[in-house]
């Protein structure tokens, strides 16, 4: 299968010291929405959208202030999946399956620019997510975003053992290498997304991390990721257990290639390797 890498949201946090190694104070950072474009026998499969033209109309309701702010991202219609999909000269309803890591703004947002499209997602977070039942959670779930009334496909405990990793579960028969892995933590019901290129396993893993060195043999991480990370999850503890079982994946499968949601490092890395660069 043909794997595209896209950046869907660029965004500038305040100061990039606290967001990249040997940053500077006086500068934004640099952080990227990576979402997956697969082309299968079955149509496209998108693996999260990062923002969606909706966020791009009214983000103050879709976003937030709070993030707008802090985030600071470049509301770039360009960036967009949907257009994205259309410049490889695709049409919105060729995208068939879309799964997400989770539901936050940031990874669904442009779920509704796709309104033809089966969206996979843990039944967990499904469940988070209508029920917002903490003030973080109504913050980071934004019903805006499937006010179409998508068709969803909830994916329940249970399943196969893939690299050490339990309840693994294909998208479906006819999408048998595209598949789920639970990494709760971050939010109820959050996931990790295998998929089964032509050179190995890609694995993303969404907002398990948020730096490289985070699941390298010396992990680190900047400080205001780290505060981050640990200010939203919704159970930190199982957060920072899925961070060492990647990170022993990561040491151990040759044939499996890790990246996170938000790195840029690793963004610009697979995005220049997906076009032989």
């Amino acid at each position: 299968m043909k794997v595209h890498h896209l950046n869907c949201a660029t965004m500038c946090p305040f100061n990039e010291a606290f967001t990249t190694r040997g940053g500077a104070w006086t500068a934004r950072g640099r952080m990227v929405c990576h979402c997956l474009l697969i082309e299968t026998p079955r149509g496209l499969t998108l693996v999260d959208t990062g923002l969606g033209l909706g966020d791009l109309a009214a983000p103050k309701q879709r976003i937030g202030r709070a993030m707008l702010a802090l985030g600071a991202p470049s509301l770039d219609p360009h960036e967009c999946a949907v257009r994205q999909v259309e410049a490889l000269g695709y049409r919105a309803d060729d995208v068939r399956d879309i799964v997400l890591t989770h539901l936050d703004f940031d990874h669904a947002g442009g779920i509704g620019d796709f309104p033809a499209a089966r969206i996979h997602v843990h039944a967990k977070e499904f469940d988070a997510a209508m029920a917002r039942a903490s003030v973080g959670e109504r913050e980071r779930y934004q019903p805006a975003h499937w006010a179409h009334g998508p068709t969803w496909v909830k994916h329940r405990e249970g399943g196969d053992t893939w690299k050490g990793f339990d309840a693994v579960q294909p998208l479906s028969e006819a999408l048998p290498d595209v598949a789920m892995l639970p990494l709760h933590g971050h939010t109820r019901g959050h996931a990790a997304v295998a998929v089964r290129a032509d050179d190995g396993w890609l694995l993303h893993a969404g907002d398990a991390y948020f730096w490289h060195d985070e699941i390298s043999t010396s992990p680190w991480c900047p400080r205001g990721l780290a505060w981050f990370q640990s200010a939203v999850a919704i159970d930190d503890g199982a957060r920072r257990r899925n961070q060492q079982r990647l990170a022993a994946l990561a040491a151990s499968a040759s044939d499996v290639t890790l990246f996170c949601a938000h790195d840029a490092n690793e963004y610009d890395r697979l995005r220049a390797r997906s076009r032989g660069c």
